[in-house]
């Protein structure tokens, strides 16, 4: 019982203290579409910090060097090999949201990109679609499609473990998880885990060298973090469009906005 609670601890943390790593590559390209001034969003600052510290810490002690080990024991191949059958898994996640964003044309490309790769590339091993041009444009999560329909973010929160979040995102996670790859895949508790680990783990290795040259050149990472993950979700929101102004976009023009 203790062992089985000790690995349930451990990909608990993997799992959420990963989410927080996750906007690390899109920090440049988000910065640079930043629209009105974050700061306003982050009004419980000296809360996030504390609980900011706490991840990083985690991250430093327990994240990074299993990442580290699993990278020098499973072969790159391997590894891209698994990431593909997540994302293939993840895709259908994306299909749906599209379909709830009313973006039928959208959700059918994904969907088709699904397919393709779970028939002709094992499951997802191999990402056969990409090779015949049909590209991952986006990933959809029900976050993403309640600011679609005009739900407000509320304010940026940093979640024990999680990471970067906003109330409207945190609302959302219950939803999300229950469609994460490796729920909508198994169904024993057990493998679930264990997916969620392996999943993980191959995440933390991709963004190693991301979260060494944020150590390098942040100067405050935290607020570096924050700014950047509040831009890329309104920037998602908006299909990389976001209007000058922070109000969300009314239901009306969400449904009619083009499918990307």
């Amino acid at each position: 019982m203790m062992r089985r609670l000790f690995a349930a601890l451990m990909i608990a943390a993997l799992m959420l203290g990963l989410q927080g790593c996750s906007s690390i590559p899109w920090i440049k390209p988000a910065l640079e579409n930043t629209g009105p001034s974050t700061e306003r969003s982050d009004p419980w600052e000296r809360f996030n910090r504390r609980v900011f510290s706490f991840n990083e810490a985690l991250d430093a002690v327990v994240i990074k060097p299993l990442a580290l080990g699993y990278r020098a024991v499973v072969p790159e191949w391997l590894r891209t090999g698994v990431d593909n059958v997540f994302n293939n898994v993840g895709d259908l996640w994306s299909a749906v949201n599209l379909m709830l964003q009313a973006k039928p044309r959208a959700a059918l490309e994904m969907g088709m990109r699904v397919a393709t790769n779970t028939v002709f590339g094992i499951f997802g091993f191999v990402d056969v679609a990409d090779e015949l041009g049909l590209e991952r444009r986006s990933v959809e999560d029900f976050g993403q499609t309640l600011g679609r329909w005009g739900l407000k973010s509320g304010p940026y929160l940093v979640l024990p473990l999680l990471g970067p979040s906003t109330l409207r995102d945190t609302a959302a996670l219950t939803v999300d998880f229950k469609a994460s790859p490796p729920n909508l895949a198994f169904r024993e508790v057990r493998d679930q885990n264990g997916a969620t680990a392996l999943q993980l783990l191959n995440t933390r290795v991709k963004l190693l060298n991301a979260s060494r040259v944020l150590d390098d050149i942040a100067l405050d990472k935290y607020v570096l973090l924050r700014d950047a993950y509040l831009a890329r979700r309104r920037s998602m929101i908006y299909d990389g469009e976001p209007p000058e102004d922070d109000e969300p976009a009314a239901p009306a023009a969400a449904a009619s906005a083009p499918a990307k």
